[in-house]
């Protein structure tokens, strides 16, 4: 190579490093440019994805009830007296007018002694005192009464004057009226006192024993121990368990949406299947309830009657919880969404659509819903899917990943 050429392939070599090095600047700004693009270019959201499906759509009212039996007996005390032990255990058979539920001997009334027959003696010669005063005094004023009469028909007293003696004559004979019952109660307690000596009729009263009103079980004792009981007092309750209904409190607000007739669903009563139940009443009035949360709540009593057989809850008892569903509204075919989907948009419900890995918004027309699913009546098609819970993340035309868990 001679000396020519190689100063000529230096000047070569200096000129393209030097071109490179003012390059690289440029070069340097362009990769920010694209890093800064790529930093800032929208990024694909991860998103959930459900598709709308028919199927049956059920909007329920869920509260917890307790079972109740239908029609239930109480059976007191007839006399005062001293209760016999019952010896009969709740849920023992009773057969109607040959069970002897209890059996109660009648308390002979107390002694009198000599101070209070003195006494009522004295009460009974008042008492005929009074009469014979009130005797008198009633026939002076039946003759004032007739004498006045006869002046007034001769013209010689005024009519005020008349009526004046007639409501004297009056009121004696209301007075001689109460002597009389008066000396009659003074009699009876002597009279009491002859009957309740040793040997005399009240100590010779039978036992009463009480029999069952109805066939049934019995279902709890009031009055188990032997005591002395007074008239009135409940003593055994019974009842027949297969007769069985169910008493839910729901809200107020809840209550009117429910009517008699509707199917009722039991579950968690013990059993393995829900029992079938149907409203017989919502009660027309409700009342205060304060809540776990010291709420205070309207609720009313919504009674449901039980139309599985009694072979098939035979444990099923009085008083037992159960969680009712109330199903007020339900359709078998009905387009429906997950409730997290739908949107308020304006005055219209709009959802998102999964259109080609973008966000498509698509108003919609809705109609029942039972918190979990809503149901689609218009815009929507069965099969397409709908973002759930988009928020406001989620802007039309956005691209959006699918989020696979």
């Amino acid at each position: 190579m001679t000396a020519e050429q190689t100063k000529l392939d230096n000047g070569i070599n200096h000129r393209t490093k030097h071109r490179l090095r003012r390059a690289l600047p440029y070069a340097g700004a362009g990769l920010l440019v694209v890093l800064i693009v790529i930093g800032l270019w929208p990024q694909p959201i991860r998103v959930e994805l459900a598709a709308a499906q028919a199927g049956r759509l059920r909007v329920t009212v869920d509260e917890e009830g307790k079972t109740r039996i239908r029609q239930r007996y109480v059976v007191s005390a007839p006399v005062s007296g001293q209760l016999q032990r019952i010896e009969l255990k709740p849920g023992a058979e009773v057969e109607a007018g040959r069970t002897v539920l209890a059996v109660i001997d009648p308390v002979a009334p107390a002694l009198l002694d000599a101070r209070t027959r003195s006494l009522a003696e004295q009460r009974r010669d008042a008492a005929r005192a009074n009469l014979a005063k009130a005797r008198a005094a009633s026939a002076q004023a039946t003759s004032d009464r007739q004498r006045f009469e006869k002046l007034f028909t001769e013209k010689t007293v005024s009519i005020q004057e008349l009526e004046t003696i007639q409501l004297k004559a009056t009121a004696a004979a209301q007075d001689e009226a109460a002597a009389e019952s008066a000396l009659r109660l003074a009699e009876a307690e002597l009279a009491e006192f002859d009957k309740s000596t040793p040997g005399g009729a009240a100590a010779t009263r039978p036992p009463v024993e009480l029999k069952a009103p109805v066939s049934g079980r019995l279902l709890r004792v009031h009055q188990e121990s032997s005591r002395v009981v007074p008239a009135g007092a409940p003593l055994v309750e019974l009842g027949n368990p297969a007769d069985l209904e169910v008493v839910i409190e729901v809200l107020s607000r809840d209550g009117v949406q429910i009517s008699p007739g509707t199917p009722v669903e039991l579950e968690q009563w013990g059993g393995g299947e829900p029992l079938a139940a149907q409203v017989r009443l919502v009660e027309p009035a409700a009342f205060t309830k304060v809540s776990a949360l010291g709420v205070e709540e309207q609720r009313v009593n919504v009674v449901a009657d039980l139309l599985t057989p009694p072979e098939k809850r035979a444990q099923l008892g009085d008083q037992f919880r159960v969680d009712a569903r109330i199903i007020v509204w339900q359709a078998e075919h009905a387009l429906r969404v997950p409730a997290g989907s739908v949107f308020r948009q304006g005055s219209q419900w709009a959802v998102f659509v999964h259109a080609r890995g973008v966000a498509e918004l698509r108003p919609v027309q809705v109609g029942r819903s039972n918190g979990t699913e809503t149901q689609i009546v218009g815009g929507l098609k069965e099969g397409e899917e709908v973002i759930l819970y988009p928020g406001d993340r989620i802007r039309p035309g956005q691209r959006i990943q699918i989020f696979k868990i």
